[in-house]
């Protein structure tokens, strides 16, 4: 049986596909499972245990622009794909795509499968739909729902996503450790990766946060923050927020402006961290020290319970409007709860 599973989403959402690649193998450990991925976020999996091959086609539009040598790509692509001749193609979406279920029909697979609601039925047949799921159920869990057409048995816990660090980054992380005067362990890692300002902590509470854990811990925080302008038409930065963090110069806090690849590695080997609501808050959820995942405005924002960090040493904390409401007291009972957990697991 040969399957490919379809997924051009974030990385963060990649990410979270890992359970159901992993029970996939694991139910059809002698099927061929390949992923189709865009060169975004193809490396999230790259050597996962459970994936044979990766199809990996380049995004030809950024913005207004479009590359005719991705588009050419892309072709070449789908050309392949289809001269490999799949039984199944598993639209792993996070959401219904009529541009989704195009690209599935393009890899000419004589099956597919995918999430359908209400007259998307009607108008996007597929040969399995599935009918879409309460949005209450973890993205994780929903993506083992598309198992079903196998008869698979789905498990009865929540399955960790999984990721493993590659050896360069491991060795690029001591190094700029190194270089800034930590070990691993030695800190924590705070982030602002959220592009709504009410999912991010504020200037005052990141000045008291990461004092508190220095002067109680010992432990100095990586502050990290995604590069560029808020008003980036394709992908926003967080410099007017973090820059003032920056230029207050304290002597506990070390700036990180840089690239995913790079932090995921200082992520690895960090005491614990903090992420509002984002990929890097799944990542990180998937590495030793795991994660304060920091969710605001609930009632119209997903919800921890479809989108929260999933790992061995994980919490979460929610408000109804922004994360600036957070008492300080409830971040430190939660950190000092992962600090512990890691300290356990080193």
């Amino acid at each position: 049986m040969k399957i490919l599973i379809l997924k051009r989403d974030k990385i963060g959402d990649m990410l979270l596909t890992t359970p159901m690649l992993a029970h996939l193998r694991e139910s059809f450990p002698s099927a061929q499972i390949d992923v189709l991925a865009n060169s975004y976020n193809a490396w999230v999996i790259q050597g996962h245990p459970a994936v044979d091959h990766i199809h990996i086609y380049q995004r030809y539009r950024e913005g207004k622009k479009i590359s005719i040598t991705a588009l050419w790509s892309q072709l070449v692509c789908f050309l392949r794909i289809r001269k490999a001749c799949y039984d199944y193609v598993i639209v792993a979406g996070g959401d219904f795509s009529h541009r989704a279920l195009r690209r599935a029909r393009l890899t000419g697979a004589k099956y597919q499968i995918s999430f359908l609601e209400g007259e998307q039925g009607v108008r996007a047949p597929v040969t399995h739909p599935i009918p879409a799921i309460s949005s209450q159920l973890h993205e994780s869990q929903r993506m083992l729902m598309l198992l079903e057409p196998f008869g698979v048995k789905l498990p009865e816990v929540l399955l960790c996503p999984t990721f493993q660090l590659p050896t360069v980054w491991r060795s690029w992380t001591l190094k700029w450790l190194s270089e800034n005067g930590l070990d691993e362990r030695e800190y924590i890692v705070l982030g602002l990766g959220a592009r709504r300002a009410k999912k991010q902590p504020s200037y005052d509470q990141i000045v008291r946060w990461t004092e508190h854990f220095y002067r109680k811990h010992r432990l100095k925080t990586i502050f990290m923050w995604t590069p560029g302008a808020s008003n980036n038409p394709i992908y926003p930065g967080d410099d007017d927020i973090a820059l003032p963090v920056v230029d207050a110069k304290m002597p506990w806090l070390i700036p990180f402006r840089g690239a995913i690849l790079p932090a995921i590695g200082l992520i690895w080997s960090a005491s614990t961290s903090i992420f509002p609501d984002s990929g890097l808050m799944h990542f990180a959820a998937a590495s030793p020290g795991g994660v304060l995942g920091l969710f605001a405005e609930t009632d119209v924002s997903p919800h921890p319970s479809q989108w929260g960090p999933v790992g061995a040493n994980v919490s979460f904390l929610d408000t109804p409007k922004a994360v600036a409401e957070l008492p300080d007291d409830d971040v430190y009972a939660k950190v000092d709860s992962l600090i512990a957990g890691r300290t356990k697991g080193s």
